[in-house]
């Protein structure tokens, strides 16, 4: 064989992932959870969903987006303020817990983990769920009182 050619030597090829693999960083070992946000609009209502195995960083990254996503923009819609919004961090919170469980999880080389960002209560936009919340308060008291 000629030994300039590509036929000479052989690749292995990169060795596939587990199944199990985390979905954003192929690390292990993760969780199969289910990550939710809820936008309740004034007329309709929007939910986005994220499955799969994650491991406890990426996984906790993606519920501390979502459910600040949820806080901001999950009330504005009188069945959301009942159900749609607070269904949907409770489905988070129990995410997050099956994450806690996990051990920390090991890297893959070549593969970034996704960054944690900042605590869920230290995001502005989590204050905005407030809004509703007083007002809703607010509405009820009035009613209940007069």
């Amino acid at each position: 064989m000629d030994p300039d050619s590509t036929a000479w030597y052989s690749v292995a090829p990169a060795a596939p992932e587990p199944s199990d693999a985390c979905r954003d960083c192929g690390a292990l070992p993760t969780a199969q959870i289910r990550v939710r946000a809820h936008a309740g609009l004034l007329l309709v209502m929007r939910d986005q969903t994220l499955d799969g195995p994650y491991c406890a960083t990426c996984g906790n990254a993606r519920i501390r987006a979502m459910t600040t996503r949820t806080l901001w923009q999950g009330w504005w819609n009188p069945l959301s303020l009942v159900l749609g919004a607070p269904l949907t961090l409770c489905q988070n919170w129990s995410s997050y817990r099956q994450l806690r469980r996990l051990p920390p999880p090991v890297p893959v080389p070549g593969r970034q983990q996704t960054s944690l960002g900042r605590p869920v209560l230290r995001r502005p936009q989590a204050y905005v769920a407030l809004l509703p919340l007083i007002t809703a308060t607010w509405l009820i008291t009035s009613a209940v009182t007069h």
